[in-house]
């Protein structure tokens, strides 16, 4: 079954997804520089997602997404098993909002185009200066039911378990009074874990948990940080517990 899938990947799907990589990167930016609404940002982005993973075979279920309302904004958080989380979460989520990512996504051909025109929120900790411009930039993003989405273990994992949590997602929930929603990946670690080349075929689960307020202190900052962390490793299999 795997060679068969392995023949289906290579004769059509990727080629396909090539292309519209290069189509949807380039209706992005261009679309988001003409027009400069959210729309652009979001939805041809989103569409993109759901046919990597409909292409891929990768079915995604999403559980919870009653805990959250559409026009409210939120920082969620979630846990970082692989790359198809991006496409899970960008296709599914149905939320919108901004990513927040390492700087050095900006460089990628064509998609680091998109991201920029597009308003993502890239991660500068080169100087105090850089990170008051990140806030800055984060804050002229985050307006009208526009949320964002962290990875606060800031790479994705070597083994399926999840790593320490850092502070930049929940700073950005205190400074703008946001709450916080943990939201649980399982699955995309089997797809396609960091160390492998070729995806699988599989299903994702996306858990979207209660929101949790915003911290308000620092004590209450390292309490919240910690409750977020119990609640997304809680719906994990045991195996990566």
């Amino acid at each position: 079954m795997l060679i068969l899938y392995r023949i289906y990947q290579f004769c059509f799907a990727f080629p396909l997804l090539l292309v519209l990589t290069i189509v949807t990167a380039l209706v992005t930016g261009f679309g988001s520089i003409i027009f400069r609404g959210t729309w652009w940002g979001y939805y041809p982005p989103h569409l993109w997602s759901r046919a990597f993973c409909i292409l891929s075979l990768v079915k995604v279920r999403i559980h919870g997404r009653e805990n959250i309302t559409e026009n409210r904004s939120y920082v969620f958080i979630a846990n970082h098993q692989g790359a198809y989380d991006i496409f899970a979460i960008y296709g599914y989520l149905g939320h919108r909002f901004k990513w927040m990512m390492k700087k050095s996504l900006e460089k990628m051909p064509f998609i680091g185009f998109a991201c920029r025109c597009a308003g993502q929120i890239f991660v500068d900790n080169s100087s105090s200066a850089a990170v008051l411009r990140t806030m800055h930039e984060a804050e002229s993003q985050l307006r009208d039911g526009i949320s964002l989405v962290v990875f606060p273990e800031g790479s994705r994992t070597y083994t399926g378990k999840m790593g320490r949590f850092k502070r930049g997602a929940y700073q950005l929930s205190r400074e703008f009074s946001m709450p916080l929603v943990p939201v649980t990946i399982d699955g995309a670690f089997e797809v396609l874990p960091r160390t492998a080349i070729l995806p699988r075929y599989g299903t994702i689960n996306l858990i979207i948990h209660r929101p949790v307020p915003a911290p308000e202190t620092d004590a209450a900052m390292a309490e919240v940080m910690k409750k977020t962390f119990d609640t997304i490793k809680s719906g994990l299999p045991e195996r990566y517990k």
